[in-house]
């Protein structure tokens, strides 16, 4: 029994989703005549209470062009240090957009209006023009940390009053509203853009929205063009991603009680260093000073258990809908018996 926890990118589409796949209308949506294509677009943006919304092959072809309809050349972006946008998108703030990034050092993630003040560069000759704020939210590396509502609605206020457009790399977002509970039409009222996937704990097998004005998604398709994001019969892909937003969504708490289940044996275990706090779906705990996170890799990988190991004797595990209880159950004897 094959356990992978390396990333929810490993989920399968499910019987109902590929035969909805098989179905599907299709045409060519670079003229704009895939129903498919087109229907999902508007159920996004219905859902995120935004004007339109754009399908894209990957999250990160979605935050790259929203960090190009946002900025101009020699402008400045502004994240967190350990924002998937600066960590895992090969610079592309740099190679597409000709921006400098200014991070900020937070425990998980997570950033808060006054640290955006202190970064805002003064109209000085010598520095970039600070353009645009990016949130992720859940944020990855932070361990599936969820933004508290009332902060994001705080930093959109901040960035209103800064003349700073704010985009969210929402490609979790749906763990983290379905632990906070508000409205998902508030992230239209908050963000200019946001990008939401399709292929993680959704499990879509490819594909990822880009939402905002109809202005915004305008400028983006034609960038999603230059960077050769046009598709043709994408309906195929399309009807996954319609599927998985109607029947994928409030599943997920179940992937967030898997994962609350190992982080509470994680912090009783004498070779965890530090677990942090379990919010949604992804576990991440470092080993302590004696102990190997490789070690560790290896003798779950000998189970079938597959981890990921992040850095700095740190071990990522990610659930998803390929996890049932059983072999959650699994997991935890596996990590209770460790030390045997």
């Amino acid at each position: 029994m094959r356990i992978e926890l390396r990333s929810d990118t490993f989920t399968l589409p499910s019987k109902g989703m590929r035969e909805a796949m098989a179905v599907a209308d299709v045409g060519d949506d670079v003229f704009g005549e895939d129903p498919s294509v087109n229907s999902l677009e508007q159920l996004a943006a219905s859902m995120l209470g935004t004007e339109a919304a754009l399908f894209c092959p990957t999250a990160t072809m979605c935050n790259q062009i929203a960090m190009k309809v946002h900025t101009r050349p020699m402008d400045e972006i502004i994240c967190d240090r350990l924002a998937h946008v600066y960590n895992y998108e090969v610079g592309g703030f740099a190679f597409l957009s000709a921006c400098s990034i200014r991070t900020i050092e937070t425990e998980r993630g997570l950033l808060d209006p006054d640290s955006i003040i202190a970064n805002i560069n003064p109209d000085d000759v010598h520095k970039p023009v600070t353009r645009l704020v990016c949130l992720e939210n859940t944020c990855n590396k932070g361990g599936g940390s969820i933004y508290p509502v009332q902060l994001m609605e705080q930093i959109s206020q901040t960035c209103s009053a800064n003349g700073l457009y704010l985009h969210l790399d929402g490609s979790r977002l749906f763990n983290a509203w379905v632990e906070t509970g508000n409205e998902l039409s508030d992230y239209g009222n908050w963000f200019d853009t946001i990008t939401i996937c399709l292929s993680k704990g959704l499990g879509a097998p490819a594909g990822a929205l880009l939402c905002g004005t109809a202005s915004t998604i305008r400028e983006a398709r034609r960038v999603r063009k230059v960077l050769g994001g046009g598709m043709r019969q994408a309906g195929i892909l399309a009807a996954a991603g319609i599927y998985a937003l109607r029947n994928n969504v409030e599943r997920l708490k179940v992937d967030h009680e898997h994962a609350k289940q190992i982080g509470a044996i994680l912090e009783n275990q004498s070779w965890v260093d530090t677990c942090l706090p379990v919010e949604s779906n992804i576990v991440i705990f470092q080993l302590a000073a004696q102990y190997s996170a490789d070690d560790l890799i290896s003798y779950l990988q000998a189970q079938d258990i597959h981890a990921f190991h992040i850095g700095n004797n740190q071990v990522r595990l990610v659930f998803h809908m390929d996890v049932s209880a059983d072999m959650t159950g699994q997991i935890v004897r596996m990590l209770q018996s460790y030390m045997q």
